[in-house]
């Protein structure tokens, strides 16, 4: 499958990641536009990797305009990574755009996403950049280093792990499943979905699963079972020819307001192997309206 993506092999192209802060324009209404991000990687075609920015901003953040009787927020997104070693730069523009018949409230969050495929490496820098396109002058950009993981070989990894919103039927697509990404540094509820893929779990063989939520706010507990809880399961594997095992799980817990790192553990019972990966999230502690909208290859949007 082919991912939108244009690639740029000159060395002087880098200079793109010193100067891509133009993207926002001069305007007497320049100001910044905070958002909020996660990047996530995982096993891409011929040895490539996919890489997924799931992108979010409260709508009070956003300039509005008519359309269709009601209004109209719109916005751009963009990806960039360089490799500062190989002196290649490739970047993503997508456009974003939601008619509704009034006015959001203001906390309201606006959430998308967009995914690529790039070379693993070690030097990667990358860049996020949002965008108001309503108005021009409107903007902010988020940076730093990102090395790419590289997912082929025959040792047992895990992939990133995605967090979403529960009980969705739409949002980013990997296979069969469905995930509602929402930034981690903004969930809204306690109870989410967790996703991630295994790779080169023995055929046929059993395997655990152990995932673990633990605070990482507050001085530590005298018992740490007071701050840490694990859930765990039991599988067989049954991947593809790709030898990538997807799981999807439900962790339903009570957590309050508050940091938290999870971890998910696996150990292919017929080797004894196991493999980790963590994510840390907030959990925000209160429900705060959210909607999804599908990123575009960014083209004209006519009022």
């Amino acid at each position: 499958m082919k991912l939108p993506g244009r690639t740029l092999r000159t060395a002087s192209r880098l200079a793109l990641l010193c100067s891509i802060t133009v993207l926002t324009g001069a305007s007497a209404h320049h100001r910044p536009l905070p958002f909020f991000y996660d990047l996530y990687t995982f096993r891409g075609d011929d040895g490539g990797t996919d890489v997924v920015a799931a992108f979010a901003v409260v709508a009070g953040e956003l300039e509005t305009e008519e359309a269709r009787g009601g209004v109209r927020y719109r916005f751009d997104v963009t990806l960039v990574l360089a490799d500062t070693a190989l002196h290649s730069v490739s970047r993503t523009d997508d456009s974003v755009f939601v008619d509704l018949p009034r006015r959001l409230d203001s906390d309201h969050l606006l959430h998308t996403h967009i995914e690529v495929r790039a070379a693993p490496s070690r030097t990667t820098l990358q860049r996020v950049i949002m965008s108001d396109a309503t108005k021009p002058g409107i903007g902010q950009m988020y940076g730093g280093s990102f090395p790419i993981p590289d997912y082929s070989g025959s040792r047992l990894m895990l992939s990133d792990i995605a967090l979403g919103q529960p009980d969705t039927r739409s949002g980013w697509r990997r296979g069969d499943v469905a995930l509602a990404l929402l930034p981690t540094s903004q969930f809204p509820a306690s109870a989410f979905d967790v996703y991630y893929e295994i790779y080169n779990l023995t055929s046929g063989g059993s395997y655990t699963t152990a995932i673990a939520v633990e605070r990482i706010d507050e001085p530590r507990a005298r018992d740490d079972g007071d701050r840490r809880t694990t859930l765990r399961f039991f599988g067989e594997s049954d991947s593809g020819a790709d030898g990538a095992l997807p799981e999807l799980r439900r962790v339903e817990a009570s957590l309050e307001r508050g940091r938290y790192r999870l971890t998910a553990t696996i150990t292919d019972l017929a080797t004894g192997e196991s493999a980790a990966r963590s994510r840390l999230f907030h959990v925000r502690g209160r429900e705060r309206a959210t909607t999804m909208v599908r990123a575009l290859p960014r083209e004209p949007i006519l009022p």
